[in-house]
Parts: structure tokens; sequence; C-alpha cells
């Protein structure tokens, strides 16, 4: 009796399946990517030019020390309330600032386009104690801008910088983008963060 050899499978099209598979795949599969920290270095300035003169009143600094303590204006404060001491401080408005409504203390900031925070650490400082620290500063800043996007425009600053990031949004763009700067230049965010110290 004669042997039957066994049928062989046609294997030609499995290149092309397990092609077709992966561009799939690929098309499909969503990749997280880590947002970071969201900030605008400075320009490159000329190693000439020396910086602007800064007066020790429009600086508002603060130190995360070793034991993650943490000193403003070399007082001890609570992390609770870093962000008003903060808020104090920008919207002081001692010249020129018809919008701010601080206290006027001609021994706090003049101005919030003088004014600067400073904010430094040690190096055995806490990394979670650093960034809750940066996250009340900038809450300090989106406050104040949101207050007075509300005032001018009638929406948050937080919505519109939505609203303009956002690809789908219907509305004029331009408009959004003059409003966003208009309330920047307002508060302009400077957040010095300085090289840590060594601890003694």
């Amino acid at each position: 009796m004669a042997k039957r050899s066994a049928p062989e499978v046609n294997a030609g099209s499995m290149a092309d399946i397990a092609f077709l598979l992966l561009i799939f795949f690929l098309v499909t599969t969503t990749i997280e990517t880590d947002a970071g920290l969201n900030r605008k270095l400075p320009p490159i300035q000329d190693e000439n030019t020396p910086p602007p003169p800064l007066k020790k009143k429009n600086i508002f600094q603060v130190l995360i020390n070793q034991q993650n303590d943490i000193l403003v204006e070399e007082n001890e404060m609570e992390l609770g309330d870093v962000r008003q001491a903060a808020i104090d401080f920008l919207d002081n408005g001692g010249q020129g600032c018809d919008y701010c409504q601080g206290k006027r203390d001609p021994a706090s900031s003049d101005n919030p386009n003088k004014a600067v925070i400073s904010l430094q650490h040690t190096r055995e400082t806490d990394y979670s104690t650093y960034i809750a620290i940066q996250n009340e500063l900038v809450a300090a800043y989106n406050f104040l801008r949101n207050r007075e996007a509300d005032r001018l425009f009638q929406m948050s600053f937080t919505e519109m910088e939505a609203n303009f990031n956002d690809a789908q949004y219907n509305g004029d763009k331009d408009l959004l983008e003059s409003r966003i700067e208009t309330i920047r230049d307002m508060y302009p965010m400077k957040l010095s963060e300085a090289e840590p110290k060594e601890s003694k």
C-alpha cells in the first residue's frame, strides 16, 4: 500500500497576517508619558551683562532645611500657610498696582512685576516636601491669576489655558491667547529655584 504524504500548510500569507496584527497593535495601543514639571527656563543671557538689580523686599525667600522644616523669610512656617504668605507678598501692591488688593505694606514687594519668589533647599531635603512647597507657590500664582481673569473676562485663568490647549475648542484662540498674556503680564511667574545648599 502506498504511503500518502501529509498535505503542506501554505504559510505564504502568515507574514502578511503578522504584519497586519503588528500594525493594528501599534495604532491602537496608547503609551503613557510622564508630564513632568511645567517650567519655562529663562533665556540665556550674555555673561558680560550684569543681572538686573533687585531690592531685598522684592524677594520672598523660602528655604527647606535637611529636617524638611520650611523657613519663609527666616521664620518657620507650616506647609498650609505658605500659599497665603506668597499671595500676600505677590499681591501687596506697594507701587503702581491698581489691581492689587494687598495691604500695601512698605516692607513687602513693590509690584507683582518686581516680586520674585526664591525657593532653595538642602541636598538632604525630601523630594516630596520640595514638590509640595513648589505646588503651594504655583497655587499662589494660579489663585491670583484666576481672580483677575474672573474679574476681567468672567472666566478663570485655568479654564482659559485648558481651552487654549484643547484642539477641539471652537472659540477664538487669538482672543484667548491675548487674554492669557494679559493675565500673565499682571502676575508673571518669577519663581527662582536656586541650587541646593550644603547642610551644615
